[in-house]
């Protein structure tokens, strides 16, 4: 269940020219179907999308919910395969494809998950991301109202619902009688339970910033039912839960091919174990460069990364300093031609206690892909990780030196620039909300980094090299944690002695690898390896002409299409492009 909703969470685009949108608009048609499916299950996270009929609705968690939902996806399977064979245009039949393909997944991923796993997830973060997605500034007010209803039916106060925790309970309890599958790792279940106050409050806090009234009463009915939730949770589930973090290895698979990596993991481990010693050494060098112009007695990288951290940004200068960070990458951008910046504004601000709980890493959160008017994309930093051990401080994002690489990474030229571009040229629905592609969207925002890199100073340099060292770890560490070829605590000693991480952010890297999203960091890694080699044999085919300013518009306006499509897309259309118009200049006038 959790990686489905997480899967509704990803967002994905293909950008269009905005006189040729005919073809969109028959492709959004087709999408329609999709939509309402997806939505239909898991309505919380419809919203942000932008699917407006679902906002006063709830996960569904009725009885026979794996059945039904197998069932919706294979017929707007079935139905979508029809319509391609009577499609003459291209992109309309590739976006059917790309339809058939999310629905044929979800089907796999939901037999998968049911033959080895019980269904238990993070309810409390689930109902806490439900008034987060609709209680936002860039969803209109009159949609916020939804809020009081969804609220009514989390607690089975409307006809038709039952409280959502005793539908969790029922469906947990109903798989629990069959001894042969996993309960989640007792790690996991505690830390859902320490969060869940936090959630609560998060939901609350929410209420009260709105304009919204009445909601009081109900707000207790959900504290109290959840209460006794987490009573039934420590006496049922929390017995059950396995001792190890390690999930079966068809599990794990299924996970990489969800998040788009088309590698084996012993072969991640390979490549990214060797790109980390020839980062390392990178980094050693850029570090020791550092130490003798600031004087350093030592000239270890680790030395030299602690003593920069000390360069500590006050809480309440975060914003301000992020922000002219912002404001020096747009301008090497602009005078490197790197990418063409998109019009609208680029949006950082600092994450809330339940949003640092969910997601304790810098992250974008996306506006509603369907039907924007010009929400943007926001570059969300927390300052701390609540699931990290009590005293200890995220020293991660609050110095200068990593600013750059993470501005780089999370604004421009990395994602928000990704959204930007897309919805200012225009997209359809299926490359929206359906391609579901972590290795094309993390690939980017890593490349992204990597292109600013010669254009920092070396304290940026020392950033940038930081974080890809973190990328490489994490592409190795992640399959190993999953394989049992390592202790979850031993990768966290990894990433505290040889990244630098502090240990919150270490803390939510292992959460990351083993119950958050496994298998998902191995995206960077991979995505970021392959953009680099078809970044290369676009040089090749086209010689002394390579433009990189034209290369990387190009792969933005494709939006985030599974790589293999972005490489056709490349090789199809962009390369002989470049070559004509190489010709057209050169030829005797």
């Amino acid at each position: 269940m959790k990686r489905w909703l997480v899967c509704l969470a990803v967002w994905f685009a293909h950008s269009a020219n905005a006189a040729d949108t005919q073809w969109i608009e028959e492709s959004n048609r087709h999408a329609q179907a999709m939509l309402e499916v997806s939505a239909r299950y898991a309505p919380e996270f419809a919203t942000p999308v932008g699917v407006e009929s679902f906002d006063d609705d709830i996960i569904d968690l009725k009885p026979r919910v794996s059945e039904r939902m197998q069932a919706d996806f294979s017929a707007a399977a079935q139905a979508l395969e029809s319509k391609k064979a009577k499609t003459p245009d291209p992109r309309i039949a590739q976006d059917l494809d790309i339809l058939v393909v999310a629905a044929r997944n979800r089907i796999t991923s939901e037999q998968v998950s049911r033959r080895y796993l019980l269904p238990f997830f993070d309810l409390a973060q689930t109902v806490f991301m439900g008034f987060q997605n609709l209680i936002d500034e860039r969803v209109p007010a009159k949609r916020q109202r939804a809020a009081l209803i969804r609220l009514k039916r989390y607690i089975g106060a409307e006809k038709g619902y039952e409280p959502v925790t005793q539908l969790a309970r029922a469906r947990y309890e109903e798989a629990a009688g069959d001894s042969r599958l996993l309960g989640p790792w007792n790690v996991e279940v505690q830390q859902i339970l320490d969060n869940q106050r936090r959630y609560l409050d998060g939901v609350e806090a929410l209420l009260k910033e709105s304009d919204l009234g009445g909601w009081e009463a109900d707000m207790q009915t959900l504290r109290t039912q959840f209460d006794a939730y987490d009573e039934w949770v420590r006496k049922a589930v929390l017995p059950r839960a396995r001792t190890t973090s390690q999930a079966p290895a068809e599990v794990y698979a299924d996970n990489l091919r969800q998040f788009g990596v088309d590698m084996s993991p012993q072969e991640l481990i390979d490549r990214a174990s060797a790109s980390y010693v020839q980062t390392r050494a990178e980094l050693a060098f850029i570090a020791k460069q550092i130490a003798v112009q600031r004087g350093y007695k030592q000239t270890d990288y680790r030395f030299v990364l602690r003593e920069l951290k000390k360069q500590r940004i006050d809480q309440d200068q975060l914003l301000p300093f992020y922000e002219r960070r912002l404001a020096d990458l747009e301008a090497i951008i602009r005078r490197e031609r790197i990418v063409t910046l998109p019009t609208r504004k680029a949006v950082i601000r600092l994450a809330t206690e339940a949003e640092s709980a969910a997601s304790p890493s810098p992250h974008i959160d996306p506006p509603r892909l369907v039907g924007n008017t010009g929400e943007p994309a926001e570059f969300v930093l927390p300052i701390r990780n609540p699931n990290a051990a009590p005293g200890t401080e995220m020293d991660d994002f609050t110095y200068d030196a990593i600013a750059w690489t993470l501005t780089a990474h999370e604004a421009r030229p990395g994602h928000e620039l990704q959204f930007a571009s897309m919805l200012e040229r225009g997209v359809s629905t299926a490359r929206v909300v359906f391609a579901l592609n972590s290795a094309n969207v993390e690939g980017w925002a890593l490349y992204a980094e990597a292109q600013m890199k010669e254009h920092l100073p070396l304290e940026g340099q020392l950033g940038v090299l930081q974080m890809r060292l973190m990328r490489e770890a994490r592409a190795f560490l992640d399959p190993m944690v999953n394989l049992g070829q390592i202790q979850p605590a031993e990768a966290q000693r990894i990433l505290m002695d040889q990244v630098l991480l502090s240990e919150p952010m270490a803390k939510q890297e292992i959460d990351r690898y083993t119950f958050d999203a496994p298998g998902q960091a191995t995206a960077y890694f991979y995505g970021y390896s392959k953009l680099n080699a078809l970044r290369t044999r676009t040089e090749i085919a086209l010689s002394g002409n390579f433009d990189q300013l034209a290369f990387h518009d190009f792969v933005i306006a494709q939006g985030v299409l599974p790589l293999h499509l972005l490489e056709r897309a490349v090789s199809e259309d962009f390369i002989p492009a470049q070559r004509k118009r190489s010709s057209a200049a050169t030829a005797p006038r």
